[in-house]
């Protein structure tokens, strides 16, 4: 293994395949997927710790400004490296480090610099109350080292250690003395309307050595920090000892505030550099709750195919037996699903736009599908940042083909002929929704100054791999679709149409839609909870496996609840089943849409309209795409069964 020089640029950061992470194979997949090797690093070679400052901020905001935005310490020789497609569109921006030191070697309350607010410079005010807002709103440092968060460890209930990959600049002590944030850890901060800056850090290296496993150097396992508030006497010879720094609500005398660290390094042989994740991984109580969400998802999915079963090996069986019987005679005068086979296959109104909806949503599908199998696999792990939005993006680019094909194929058995509009719309209805909403949510970002706000060029990227790559690819996906015959169905339809009889309450369109949602969000709501944390709360998602076997649970219920309720619709002689079937499944979408304004009123503390503005707008783009999942996965199983069911049923 050839030695490296620790100089952590993000061109030199290792990609984790998974060979890591004992906790992440056990709940994800056992199946590894290629890396690199890891780097090792040898005595008194210099490493730095480039800056990542998250965007999404974990109480008060949404919007954020880069680390620079700040007074903090700069490093004379900055360098930004270039953030890929994913970590741009999450507003991830990474920026190299004040905070230089050499591997193996200590360091005792090292100076980095001294920051003076003059009480009569206006200048120095708004840089001071630049900062006090941003110890208001709990804005975290996010650091990493050798492609590691640096984290924050310490208690919480149970005596159980949570390791934080963020840690606040500072905090705030209000008017009415009630301590708030990480003011809480400290009973020295106890001062009416003070600001407590964390201006000094303790860094703590776990390293594992090589010598007498035959390679040279070391590598990093973990890195941790204590942050820590402290008043140092003498700014030019600190002793990192000390009262607290205090950062007075009202700017009424000169404030001087002197940064400082200390690094430590620590052997640890005992953890290897492919679990070196796991004491972050361990500290996250989530693995019993996954696996309650998965027990109580498998309780539903065991009831709903008992029903299913029930239908087609029972009920359904009698009915085909008695509708296939030789008196046809006494066979027509019952009620039942055969009833209504001259009109089962009419057309639908709107046939154009469930077509367009069906191509974009089995677009989404495939994307999904697949991105999650590679995460499952190990192939777009949280080590690797941005991979799962990149792939995401890369994935619906290049998967315009089936949507086109599909849509198509749709519209001509509905017997459409306006093939133009459909392709057209196929390839810009949705996407264009989901870009023009996104684009407004930028407007904010940019009016916000937010470091967050996507640049010109990526939004004209974007726009040039849309009707560059996957427009095209849905236009030769339709042509192919519009070549093929019109898909054949088993029975024929009347000329004229037949009366639906009065239906009851349940069987009514609205009702049964309702309905349909519920137990496919059942299988999800505990799931979703962790995945809106990993979105605004800044939390890591690593539980792949757990999300992919969701996805299946997700896939199957959609499919049961709609058959079951399409199969009461057509005893009821309701032959209207092609819109519903799509809107029964996709109902989930509007209780995530529930769930996630419980989530923003219950679980977040957001404070600001424009803060407001961009959680409910990521949202609507977060609930069409699932409404159009959802509702292609019913819409598709309900084809399935009603061209089953009418494809052996004997008919004149």
């Amino acid at each position: 293994m050839r030695s490296k020089e620790l100089s952590i640029e993000l061109r030199d950061r290792v990609v984790l395949r998974h060979r890591s992470w004992e906790d992440y194979q056990k709940n994800v997949c056992s199946i590894e997927g290629p890396q690199e090797g890891p780097p090792s690093f040898l005595n008194g070679r210099s490493l730095e710790t480039p800056r990542l400052f998250q965007e999404l901020i974990i109480a008060h905001s949404l919007s954020t400004n880069l680390f620079h935005s700040f007074d903090f310490c700069k490093d004379d020789n900055e360098r930004r490296p270039s953030e890929n497609l994913g970590q741009v569109l999450f507003g991830e921006r990474i920026e190299t480090s004040p905070y230089k030191f050499s591997f193996k070697k200590d360091e005792k309350c090292k100076k980095l610099c001294t920051k003076t607010y003059v009480k009569d410079k206006t200048e120095d005010k708004n840089m001071l109350d630049f900062l006090k807002r941003g110890m208001q709103l709990n804005y975290q440092h996010h650091w990493i080292v050798d492609n590691m968060p640096v984290t924050w460890c310490y208690d919480v209930e149970d005596s159980q250690k949570y390791c934080n990959p963020g840690f606040p600049i500072g905090c705030l002590v209000t008017t009415e003395g009630r301590a708030k944030d990480a003011c809480v850890i400290n009973s020295e901060f106890n001062k009416k309307n003070t600001f407590y800056i964390f201006n000094h850090v303790d860094i703590k290296l776990t390293y594992h050595n090589g010598e007498g496993e035959g390679w040279r150097g070391a590598r990093l396992v973990a890195a941790t920090l204590e942050p820590k508030s402290i008043n140092n006497a003498d700014a030019d010879k600190p002793t990192c000892e000390g009262p607290p720094m205090e950062v007075p609500g009202e700017f009424s005398s000169d404030v001087k505030i002197t940064y400082t660290y200390s690094v430590s390094f620590e052997e640890n042989n005992d953890i290897k550099w492919a679990s070196r994740w796991d004491y972050i991984l361990v500290s996250m109580p989530h693995t019993n709750i996954q696996w309650f969400s998965i027990m109580n998802s498998l309780v539903i999915v065991l009831f709903l195919s008992g029903m299913v079963a029930m239908i087609m090996l029972r009920t359904l069986h009698k009915d085909i037996a008695r509708y296939n019987q030789v008196d046809q005679e006494d066979a027509q005068e019952e009620s039942g699903w055969k009833q209504v086979h001259g009109d089962v296959f009419r057309p639908p109104r709107k046939g154009m736009l469930l077509s367009v909806f069906l191509g974009q949503g089995t677009q989404i599908f495939i994307m999904t599908f697949i991105t999650l199998f590679l995460a499952c696999l190990g192939f777009l792990s949280p080590a690797n940042r941005g991979a799962l939005m990149t792939c995401s993006v890369v994935l619906w680019v290049l998967l315009g083909t089936p949507a086109g094909y599909v849509s198509a194929r749709l519209y001509k058995t509905f017997g459409g002929e306006k093939w133009k509009t459909n392709v057209l719309l196929t390839a810009l209805l949705c996407p264009g929704i989901v870009f023009a909403d996104f684009f407004l949510m930028n407007l904010i970002l940019w009016v916000e100054g937010s470091s967050a706000a996507i640049p010109f060029g990526t939004l004209v990227a974007i726009l040039a791999l849309w009707f560059g790559i996957s427009v095209p690819l849905t236009f030769i996906g339709a042509y192919f679709g519009f070549k093929r015959p019109a898909i054949e169905q088993p029975v024929r339809t009347n000329q004229i149409p037949r009366q639906i009889p009065e239906q009851s309450f349940f069987t009514k369109p609205v009702p049964g839609i309702v309905m349909g949602g519920i137990l496919p969000f059942g299988c999800i709501f505990i799931q979703l909870f962790f995945i809106l944390n990993s979105i605004w709360s800044h939390q890591m998602y690593y539980m792949f496996g757990f999300l992919f076997l969701v996805f299946i649970i997700l896939l199957i219920t959609c499919s049961e609840a709609t058959i079951l309720l399409c199969y009461f619709h057509l005893c009821a002689e309701d032959y209207h089943w092609w819109w519903r079937s799509f809107l029964t499944s996709g109902f989930t979408a509007v209780y995530l849409f529930v769930y996630a304004v419980h989530y923003f009123f219950s679980k977040l503390q957001i404070v600001g309209a424009a803060s407001t503005i961009l959680y409910f707008g990521y949202t609507s783009i977060m609930v069409l795409i699932f409404f159009l999942f959802t509702g292609t996965i019913g819409f598709f199983a309900c084809f399935w069964f009603v061209n089953k069911i009418y494809s052996v049923v004997k008919v004149d």
